[in-house]
């Protein structure tokens, strides 16, 4: 049987998978809707950075150049990284730039009742034995024209965070209709270019529901263009916690949070009797530090003034990669008036602007951006032309797409999907997907049965409710990512522990240095 893998993407995940699947002898091709890569990374404001320190944010084998001094690269300067990556490896000439993929389908194939009676993942266990191939159909986006692909295999790498934007409902009279201005998500102002988003909100009063991240840059970047004469007011409805930079703020979490020992104050999914016992009985420790890092954060910062305090605990935020850093000079902004932060559980829209819950006038406003997220799942449901494919994505019984090891649906053949999971280094936690599933497609590694493999899915999501609340459907593996790639490098036949010294293995923070031996097939 041939060995046509296709790649979906070419952002960060899609050019990770790529260069590893040169590496072991697969000849890929690549299917990116731009004209260039890097993904979500080519459609952001103005004034985002890189809010990781770029130590924390780089390939493995692929340092940042020299001549980037910051710590917090812009995001241009992020977009040039990741383009010398792809230059480096050699990955442009096997990219297709302005095609879209409108749908993949199995053909060829076992019927949906054998399917149903697998034991073994495609029947065998096997990447590349079984009888159906996928048909990817691709429209290109300047004549629009339509190509028919075949391929053995196919890795979805087309991000969470694109797309398929999240617009809350409304009653009938309450939504966006009746308003007199502009509405837009988040979404749809990142894609525009500088000089438009600029000439967008100049002189504008804005409203901007949301305040997460990509709502307090949003707020960020209108009150540096309007100041206090047009201020712009965020509606927020749960508030999350945000460090002040992660320079240093990053160095203390991953003492605290990103180490063997602190790995050892949370329970893991499939851990050993002991290792739970050892959970439980150190909890208070864990409840301590989550108390610290709190604690501090409303010491330094005038949280409960502006409103901003969390009810949860941090580690909450942690587990599901909610938390995040805030703009340069925010609260400087909240105190001179160009933001002003109003909390409400509801809201609707009226002509004059937003009507908000217990204030007797509306908030006047000439544009609303919703800064309310995607359905990243939806999104690679849509994906599928089969309902079955498409019901296994999104069923019944979870709210999050079931994936072994954070790549492989048990119950979908010859598929693999990177980029899914978070993580607080998404560059670095898509490179050990890639590696792994590299090695499976190379036959060094042996899947268990569907069976097995549907367990294991199910340790992992009740592990995420357990520590990420409401918002476990994040999938984000903050809270045990040594855990998870020690799995991974287990599977690969690599000495999971990376450090040197007993000390340093328990304490030390881990990070992508410590796997860097491992990027090339041996």
């Amino acid at each position: 049987m041939e060995r046509r893998v296709v790649i979906i993407g070419a952002g960060i995940s899609g050019l990770g998978a790529c260069k590893y699947l040169l590496e072991f002898g697969f000849n890929p091709i690549v299917f990116e809707v731009d004209d260039g890569v890097g993904g979500l990374w080519r459609h952001t404001m103005d004034s985002t950075k890189l809010q990781n320190n770029k130590q924390m944010f780089q390939f493995m084998d692929f340092p940042w150049p020299s001549s980037v001094k910051e710590d917090n690269p812009s995001h241009k300067q992020v977009l040039d990284y990741v383009n010398s990556y792809a230059e480096h490896f050699s990955l442009i000439p096997y990219i297709r730039f302005n095609f879209k993929v409108i749908d993949i389908d199995y053909v060829g194939g076992e019927s949906s009742e054998e399917m149903k009676s697998w034991e073994l993942w495609g029947g065998n266990g096997r990447p590349f034995c079984s009888k159906g191939t996928w048909h990817i159909a691709v429209q290109h986006t300047k004549n629009l024209s339509i190509e028919m692909h075949e391929a053995e295999f196919v890795v979805l790498c087309i991000g969470k965070y694109s797309g398929f934007p999240n617009i809350p409902e409304f009653p009938p009279g309450k939504g966006p209709e009746v308003f007199n201005g502009k509405v837009m998500h988040s979404m749809d102002y990142s894609n525009l270019d500088n000089e438009t988003a600029a000439e967008l909100i100049k002189g504008k009063r804005v409203t901007i529901i949301g305040s997460q991240k990509s709502g307090l840059d949003l707020a960020a970047e209108c009150a540096n263009a309007n100041g206090v004469k047009h201020p712009c007011t965020v509606i927020q409805r749960t508030a999350h916690w945000f460090l002040p930079d992660f320079n240093f703020w990053g160095v203390i979490a991953g003492f605290l949070y990103f180490n063997r020992f602190a790995e050892l104050l949370v329970h893991k999914p499939g851990e050993s009797f002991l290792l739970g016992l050892v959970a439980t009985l150190l909890s208070p420790w864990r409840w301590g530090i989550s108390k610290l890092v709190e604690t501090t954060l409303k010491w330094k910062l005038p949280l409960k003034k502006y409103g901003m305090a969390p009810n949860h605990s941090f580690l909450q935020d942690l587990s599901t990669c909610l938390f995040a850093v805030y703009p340069d000079n925010f609260f400087d902004k909240l105190k001179e008036g160009s933001i002003i932060m109003k909390g409400s559980q509801n809201f609707s829209f009226c002509r004059e602007g937003v009507i908000i819950d217990g204030e007797a006038k509306p908030l006047e406003s000439d544009i609303v951006f919703f800064a309310t997220g995607y359905k990243g799942d939806q999104k690679i449901k849509n994906i599928f032309k089969s309902p079955l494919f498409q019901k296994y994505i999104i069923g019944q019984a979870t709210s999050t797409v079931p994936l072994y090891r954070q790549i492989i649906h048990p119950q979908i053949p010859q598929l693999a999907i990177i980029g899914y999971a978070e993580s607080p280094s998404n560059i670095f936690a898509s490179e050990m997907k890639s590696l792994w599933l590299s090695h499976f497609l190379d036959g060094n590694i042996e899947l268990p049965s569907i069976r097995e493999m549907e367990k294991d899915v199910k340790l992992w999501e009740d592990n995420l409710k357990q520590y990420g609340g409401k918002y476990y459907w994040k999938t984000c593996i903050a809270h045990c990512g040594i855990w998870y790639h020690d799995q991974l490098c287990k599977d690969m036949k690599h000495d999971p522990r990376r450090k040197n010294g007993l000390f340093s293995e328990l304490f030390e923070p881990y990070g992508h240095a410590d796997y860097a031996g491992l990027t090339r097939k041996r």
